[in-house]
């Protein structure tokens, strides 16, 4: 695991959405089985409903940032 999906991952955990959307690109494209969603705005509200992320298949930075992200699997849904 990169350091930047360890980050991803933890921002997430900690529900630090500032750190996480300094850590992804504006124009990030996430693709998870049967869909992709493009840019970080959108794909902050997709992030707020998950628990967890299963690490991802292929990363690709751009900037420093996360620019394309490709799972096998959608995460764990947040309960309650």
């Amino acid at each position: 695991m990169t350091d930047e999906v360890r980050q991803v991952r933890e921002a997430l955990d900690q529900r630090d959405w500032p750190r996480l959307r300094l850590l992804l690109h504006p124009y990030l494209h996430w693709t998870e089985p049967g869909r992709t969603v493009r840019g970080r705005t959108r794909v902050l509200a997709l992030l707020e409903s998950r628990a967890a992320l299963d690490p991802p298949e292929s990363v690709e930075l751009r900037d420093g940032q996360i620019y394309r992200w490709t799972s096998t699997s959608t995460g764990v849904p947040e309960a309650g």
